[in-house]
């Protein structure tokens, strides 16, 4: 493991400190300077991170932090603020009302990481939550992950400027290049060979302002003492690379998901074809030249994607070849993997083939992340990842879907399981959610274990975390927060968070209404809530959970009157038919449309205009909004993977998801009138046509939130609370 240490070759102190200076003053203004804040490498002394806190004697500063790096200095001035002054960050909101003066410690906190890595990051949310984002919202991310502790992040940002580059000078032509790259919101399954071409070409103003995100996205990140993960080439190649190099051994690799081969099967490089080196090495040293490096890079060749064969020898080649790429241009390349292929397709993903994989890589060169470590860990069969470090990562949020959700006994108990493991090779925890400003709560929660050497008590930490979050104890609120806790935040067993309820998905009479938890939990948690909101309604990030507890209820409400559309229509009970239809269709889905509208967080406008804010020409504007909408809805040409990034909306909620309802209950009373059967087939061809207008209906949503979210809950209470 003596190359994990080599990563931390972080910027000098004297950079460190200013950095995290200069976070305080974006966090606290002119508070900021009742603080001191300092960087002192030696605390660490060679190891995982380490602050101390304390309180200088007759000195100007209310509280002294030092951390081992900027990252550790940051995450002991949260510790300060979220323990001492009941403060909160977070993607909902900040509670930042810091007490007058501030508060003096009586005794010195000193904190030390349990492992060396926090990790933060999916590849599939660089789609999902980022593909939009300008400098300002990076800014705010970044803060956030510092003061989290989070101290290793990818950063994908501008790598198809310099792929462009690389094949350009291998004698590709524009439009092959243009053949290969989709479009912006699905540029992560492009980077992992799934695929192709869908919703692209990439405009050249487009690599522009990447490149230059990237830029200030790594110098920030490094600034604070993360460690950045670059992308490297793990294989995959354009089908102009054939063109210029006919002999070159390439294998055309089969379709992904529900795509045929106009967007998928792309070409894999045979590992052992001398440009498979060549590639690798000319793209990795084009972009250590623009960026500088850390000496982690990413790589994922078989993500969801079988081999070729089966053959160990095979395997441990195709990792050694993806590695030599890597040290061909950095002799000091750590593989950072995602762990995620072994435990998705567990048929191929025997021991023999695991081991011959990792094994083609030598010990402490590469990390693995257990990406579903929560519910699916792999080091547990693999022997700890047969010597690798592995990284117990919580992914839990697919698609980037609304839903409460949460597996919190798992997690509390999880990494520490982890560590304990004969021959445990853990090196860290990390957050890898698929999509992120969802469940606030969850990432709190995982951030702090990231610092501790036990498990918390669950009950009190969340009572705390409700009086941090809305900047005031209350008992309505804190009831309410133990009652989600247990239920809704509590899915054991194994759990997947994807939200596959009726109201998100495409109708049919044979949908998934099962619940993980006691619906009757979440009803009482929102009457609760509501109870609070005279003391807490002008708590910006009260509102926001006002808003998702009204909608995880109404959500629930939206299967119970699914249930009743069911059992009427096969009853061949029109009147009953008619009124739940009404009900659900004319009442609940509007109301429900009307809540998200009421906070700027759920509107689809802000998705829809964040994309377009990225254009530079109307044509771009254009390519871009439908990028993003397709992306939540029938992602793909003919709804390929429709609703995996289900989103609860406004204006998606009353466009989308109840125009599918209203032809639904009209098709069932139809059936009903005339005596023929309903036919699932003959109603999907029908609704398709609905969900492909709502891509193209050119409509301009709001971003600006309108109504009055507590008079909206409690509108929807009255009337449906059970």
């Amino acid at each position: 493991l003596l190359l994990l240490a080599a990563t931390a070759g972080r910027a000098g102190d004297p950079r460190q400190e200013e950095a995290v200076r200069a976070l305080a003053r974006r966090l606290l203004g002119p508070r900021a300077a009742a603080v001191s804040l300092s960087v002192d490498p030696a605390l660490a002394a060679g190891g995982p991170d380490i602050y101390r806190l304390w309180s200088p004697p007759d000195a100007a500063a209310a509280v002294a932090v030092t951390g081992s790096s900027g990252v550790a200095a940051a995450a002991g001035l949260y510790r300060y603020l979220r323990d001492f002054c009941g403060c909160h960050l977070s993607w909902s909101g900040a509670q930042l009302r810091l007490p007058e003066p501030l508060p003096r410690l009586r005794a010195e906190i000193r904190a030390a990481a349990p492992g060396r890595y926090r990790y933060y990051q999916n590849v599939c949310a660089q789609s999902y939550s980022f593909a939009w984002w300008d400098w300002a919202r990076w800014e705010r991310e970044i803060d956030w992950m510092a003061l989290s502790g989070i101290n290793l992040a990818p950063a994908f940002a501008g790598q198809e400027a310099v792929w462009q580059r690389v094949y350009r000078n291998l004698g590709l032509n524009q439009s092959e290049i243009d053949k290969y790259f989709t479009g912006p919101a699905f540029l992560a399954w492009n980077r992992m060979g799934n695929l192709r071409r869908w919703a692209g070409p990439l405009p050249p103003t487009w690599h522009v302002k990447q490149l230059y995100l990237q830029y200030r996205i790594v110098e920030r990140m490094r600034s604070l003492g993360m460690t950045t993960v670059l992308p490297a080439f793990a294989g995959h190649v354009p089908q102009g690379i054939l063109r210029v190099f006919p002999r070159v051994n390439a294998t055309r690799l089969g379709h992904w998901s529900h795509f045929d081969c106009t967007y998928s099967c792309i070409y894999l490089l045979d590992p052992e074809d001398p440009m498979f080196q060549v590639i690798g090495t000319l793209f990795l040293k084009e972009l250590i030249k623009e960026f500088g490096t850390d000496h982690v890079y990413s790589a994922d060749t078989f993500n969801e994607m079988t081999p070729l064969s089966s053959d160990p020898a095979y395997l441990s080649r195709v990792s050694n070849a993806v590695f030599n790429s890597m040290t061909g241009a950095d002799p000091k390349a750590l593989w950072l993997m995602q762990g995620w292929l072994f435990q998705h397709q567990p048929d191929f993903w025997q021991p023999a083939q695991v081991r011959a994989l990792l094994h083609g890589v030598p010990l402490g060169r590469m990390i693995v992340l257990d990406l579903f470590a929560e519910s699916k860990p792999v080091y547990q069969w693999t022997e700890s990842f047969y010597g690798q470090p592995f990284i117990w990562c919580m992914l839990h949020n697919f698609g980037g879907n609304h839903g409460l959700f949460g597996t919190v006994e798992a997690i509390n108990r999880g990494p520490f399981a982890a560590r304990r493991f004969p021959n445990s090779t853990m090196v860290g925890t990390g957050l890898v959610p698929e999509g992120i400003e969802q469940n606030d709560m969850v990432y709190e929660l995982m951030n702090e274990l990231g610092w501790r050497q036990e498990p918390l008590d669950l009950p009190s930490w969340v009572t705390r975390y409700a009086e941090r979050r809305y900047g005031a104890p209350n008992a309505a609120a804190a009831s309410a927060w133990r009652l989600l806790l247990r239920s809704v935040y509590n899915c054991t067993g194994v759990c997947v968070n994807h939200n596959r309820s009726p109201l998100v998905r495409r109708p049919s009479l044979h949908m998934d209404t099962e619940l993980w938890y006691n619906a009757s939990d979440v009803y009482e948690a929102w009457r609760l809530l509501l109870s609070a909101g005279a003391e807490l309604g002008s708590s910006p990030t009260f509102l926001y959970d006002l808003v998702d507890v009204t909608r995880q209820a109404a959500q629930q409400l939206v299967s119970d009157y699914y249930l009743s559309i069911r059992q009427a229509f096969q009853s061949h009970a029109l009147p009953e038919l008619l009124t739940a239809g009404g009900v659900l269709v004319y009442d609940l889905l509007p109301e429900l449309d009307s809540l998200l509208s009421s906070h700027s967080l759920f509107l689809l406008g802000r998705w829809l205009e964040s994309a377009r804010a990225v254009a530079t020409s109307d044509r771009e504007a254009e390519q871009y909004e439908l990028n993003a909408r397709n992306q939540v809805t029938l992602w793909g040409p003919s709804g390929n993977i429709l609703d995996y990034a289900n989103k609860q909306l406004g204006g998606l909620v009353l466009d989308y998801y109840t125009v599918r309802w209203s032809l639904f209950v009209s098709v069932l009373v139809e059936s009903l009138n005339s005596g023929r059967p309903f036919h699932q087939d003959q109603f999907n061809q029908a609704v398709f046509q609905v969900e492909r207008g709502f891509i193209y209906n050119k409509k301009r949503y709001p971003a600006v939130p309108a109504g009055d979210t507590m008079e909206i809950s409690r509108k929807l209470f009255l009337k449906y609370y059970p």
